[in-house]
């Protein structure tokens, strides 16, 4: 009898999948990280976790609470935000898990996969020497330290920081940790309209308006 042989080429993939982690391994090289989080198991309670190596398949964390093989995991990760998975092993300290993803969303975490391995091998500085501009939206939402969830503009923005105008009575303190949109960031030096403040981390350049504005 004849063998039957499928492709990715004859069954295209329209809905999210789950590669097996030995596939995994060979579809994708992994990346060593250094990424913070949380992740929340089945029982639905959310912990911190730190993300040690990943790839557009699968990823290795370090967590305080490891579940069990086949769990369902759902995490959100800085810079790559919500990734949902199972776990595929337990490993020293933490677990390693697959990555249910479109096609499409793989090959958006191989792009910012790509650029943090790049980051990390030229060194790069994560300040302010880069080129500022105006997003197409500058409407954005604004996480005050006190909680509060306030409207605000962005008159210009970087991948190390932005400038945001705010009424004065809102305007946060010197060194106030703030998130606007998806990033989070510390209040850096107050201006006439509003302040400036310093992101946590280096944002990847395809993602920085979406991340802040949602556009």
């Amino acid at each position: 009898m004849r063998r039957k042989v499928l492709t990715t080429m004859a069954m295209p993939l329209t809905k999210p999948v789950i590669l097996p982690l030995a596939e995994e391994r060979r579809r994708h090289q992994r990346v060593k990280v250094n990424l913070l989080g949380r992740y929340m198991l089945t029982d639905r309670r959310e912990y911190p976790c730190q993300v040690i190596n990943m790839s557009p398949g699968g990823m290795a964390l370090i967590v305080p609470v490891a579940g069990h093989v086949g769990e369902r995991v759902i995490a959100y990760v800085d810079h790559l935000g919500r990734l949902e998975g199972k776990i595929a092993r337990i490993i020293d300290n933490g677990f390693a898990m697959t990555i249910s993803a479109t096609l499409r969303k793989r090959d958006k975490l191989a792009a910012q996969l790509t650029w943090l391995a790049n980051r990390h091998i030229l060194n790069l500085p994560e300040d302010r020497r880069h080129g500022r501009f105006t997003p197409r939206n500058p409407l954005a939402r604004l996480i005050l330290p006190d909680g509060r969830n306030v409207s605000c503009r962005i008159i210009d923005l970087s991948q190390s920081g932005a400038a945001i105008a705010i009424a004065a009575d809102l305007r946060p303190a010197m060194g106030a940790a703030i998130t606007i949109g998806k990033t989070t960031g510390r209040v850096v030096r107050h201006i006439e309209d509003g302040f400036a403040i310093e992101f946590t981390r280096l944002q990847h350049p395809d993602f920085l308006e979406e991340n802040l504005t949602g556009e």
